[in-house]
């Protein structure tokens, strides 16, 4: 039965892959090259294109690097109305049209809609998410408190102002907001919630929905956009239109027909940005839901060293660049930790002996500036041996 579902939605897509990937290797030459180095002679199925390698989320840097800014990814004619730079860097182009990102399924589904006035606590801050999902609250009619992160007194009083009975951000901040709108005894008014980007464990679904009824989870990247999202609890993550999902194994890049878990790997049906054949670096693996539906299993783990916390990546390449220039620093590693359904981040360095009293602050302020993150910096005499990024969660 999974494997039939599989079969049928891949096959079901290939009119319409076929069509992307012909408009989009005429209109951007980094498509064409991709393909004519994979032997393909044309795409005349998504069977096809498997023959294409997958493209990594190193092989964009490196490609932004040698052609800024969108490494030739981009049509030249192409509106392009805001560019964002993620960690990495990575630069991506928010292209015209309504809800480019096409998250406004995942809002409809969590019941968020016309008339409904959202909190969005998500950055505006050069990274795409904020971006992202005021485009997609507006596309579904609804009014958006653009709030970002931080100052949570006050945005649990605009909250609580405007009636803003729906909220996007990760699923720990919207604890947070509840926990503090209870200290401000301020009537909490969200009702239905879309949560993404951090692993919402059922300890943490079962606290929020005691307090807000509805907490749907998605899942997307700032690349490809919305990837899956819930229905209901638990139910999986329905497969969004506009975008090709499959599970692929690590080592050939070929897709499964299974369960077993792999990479998701998405070709985007847009012919003026072809994201093909790019691997998210995150894994999960086929399931079904109640209906018999095909759906992914969530996020079940990531490949590679960079982890994500707090919603944002962090890149052991990226950190390390991040302390190169600062000479007192003779090694360093950061550590992760989880408790009340918080992530905490811990930088650990070992101090040159000539390295002055002010270099912890010096530190910090580095992470802040290149890794967008806020870490307690501690100086200690030796570093065990292992990885620069320790991730102590348990998400159990």
């Amino acid at each position: 039965m999974l494997a039939d579902r599989i079969h049928a939605y891949t096959h079901g897509l290939d009119a319409a892959v076929v069509a992307a990937v012909e408009q989009a290797a005429a209109r951007v030459p980094a498509l064409a090259g991709r393909i004519a180095k994979a032997h393909v002679p044309s795409v005349t199925s998504v069977a096809d294109l498997n023959r294409v390698p997958i493209l990594t989320k190193d092989d964009l840097i490196a490609a932004q690097d040698a052609n800024p800014p969108f490494g030739g990814a981009v049509a030249p004619q192409t509106l392009v109305r805001k560019v964002f730079a993620s960690p990495g860097p990575l630069y991506e182009p928010q292209l015209a049209g309504t809800d480019p990102w096409r998250w406004a399924p995942a809002l409809r589904a969590a019941g968020i809609g016309d008339g409904d006035t959202v909190l969005n606590c998500f950055s505006y801050h050069l990274t795409p998410a904020g971006a992202m999902f005021e485009e997609a609250a507006l596309a579904v009619g609804a009014t958006v408190v653009p709030a970002g992160v931080g100052n949570m007194e006050l945005q649990v009083q605009v909250a609580a102002a405007v009636q803003a009975r729906g909220y996007v951000g990760l699923p720990s901040y919207l604890k947070a907001l509840v926990n503090t709108a209870e200290a401000l005894d301020v009537r909490f008014p969200v009702r239905r919630a879309l949560v993404t980007a951090e692993p919402l464990p059922d300890s943490l679904r079962s606290w929020l929905t005691e307090h807000v009824p509805i907490v749907h989870q998605a899942y997307g990247t700032a690349e490809a956009g919305l990837l899956g999202y819930e229905t209901g609890p638990g139910s999986g993550l329905a497969l969004p239109g506009g975008v090709l999902i499959q599970v692929c194994d690590l080592g050939t890049g070929q897709p499964y027909f299974d369960d077993t878990i792999g990479q998701v790997v998405v070709t985007l049906l847009r012919p003026d940005q072809p994201l093909v054949r790019f691997g998210t670096g995150d894994l999960s693996a086929w399931t079904l839901g109640v209906d018999g539906s095909l759906r992914l299993a969530g996020v079940l783990g990531r490949v590679g060293e960079a982890v994500k916390v707090r919603g944002v990546f962090l890149h052991p390449r990226q950190a390390a660049a991040a302390l190169a220039g600062e000479p007192g620093v003779t090694a360093h590693r950061f550590v992760i930790e989880r408790a009340d359904h918080r992530d905490s981040l811990r930088c650990e360095i070992v101090a040159a002996p000539t390295a002055d009293p002010h270099l912890s602050q010096r530190v910090h302020e580095l992470i802040r500036a290149h890794l967008r993150l806020a870490a307690d910096v501690v100086c200690v005499p030796n570093l065990p041996d292992g990885p620069t990024i320790h991730d102590q969660r348990d998400w159990s």
